[in-house]
Order: structure tokens, then C-alpha cells, then sequence
């Protein structure tokens, strides 16, 4: 399976998913004037990628400084996927990193990790 790398803009975050290494990682601000668009390819991506994974331990680092409404949506539908295949007794790690210094970032979290049921969502303190 070919990995998905897309490059980083102004208000797109860089996402690297590499198959091989079952590391899946998303940085940077994220809010496109067309979020549904923009994260297509990834949901499509990671749909391939779920439905074929086997016993593999992935690791999930989400590092976002900054995201809106239409941003934090399809986060909660990407969080639903990993917990999905949580509950189908995948191994995966999902880590939110933020800066010590972003109190907002711990926050939205915190946030995240109440609405999910399975799946444990691990709040990483960066420190700059």
C-alpha cells in the first residue's frame, strides 16, 4: 500500500501516513476553506489502510495547533474510524500532542478523549 504524504500550507496541516511503518501523523493548523475536499484523500487513505490491517500496532500522533469547527468535525469522524478498529481489536495508539504553552490545545483533548468510548486517547505534553 503507497503512503500519504501531503505537504503542510497556511491553513492545511502536514499528514504523513506511512503504511509500512504504521506510524500515522498529522501537524501543524488545519482549517481549509473546503475541509470536506481537503480530507477526502486521508478518509479514503484510511479507510484502505484500516480495512487491511492485521495485527500491527499503530501509532497515531496528532500534534494541531490550531483547527475550526468544520476542522474539529472531521477529527471526531477520523476519531470514530481508530475507535472502530479498536473495538475490532486493532492495536492502535492515538496521541495528542501539544505545547505546554497552548492551555486551548490540552483542552480540545481533553475534550476529544470524553467522547471516546474504546479507544484511549493519550495527551502528550511537548515541551518547547
Amino acid at each position: 500500500m503507497d503512503n500519504l504524504n501531503i505537504g503542510p500550507t497556511k491553513y492545511t496541516p502536514e499528514i504523513i501516513f506511512d503504511a509500512e511503518t504504521n506510524l500515522l501523523e498529522i501537524k501543524g493548523e488545519t482549517y481549509p476553506e473546503n475541509t470536506a475536499e481537503f480530507y477526502a484523500p486521508v478518509f479514503k487513505w484510511l479507510g484502505a489502510y484500516l480495512g487491511k490491517l492485521r495485527d500491527e500496532a499503530v501509532t497515531v500522533n496528532l500534534e494541531i495547533n490550531y483547527f475550526n469547527s468544520s476542522s474539529s468535525k472531521v477529527l471526531m469522524d477520523m476519531f470514530d474510524q481508530f475507535e472502530a478498529a479498536a473495538t475490532a481489536g486493532k492495536d492502535i495508539a492515538l496521541n495528542w500532542i501539544y505545547n505546554r504553552e497552548n492551555e486551548s490545545a490540552k483542552e480540545y483533548g481533553e475534550e476529544f478523549q470524553e467522547d471516546l468510548e474504546v479507544l484511549t486517547l493519550n495527551l502528550v505534553e511537548k515541551i518547547s
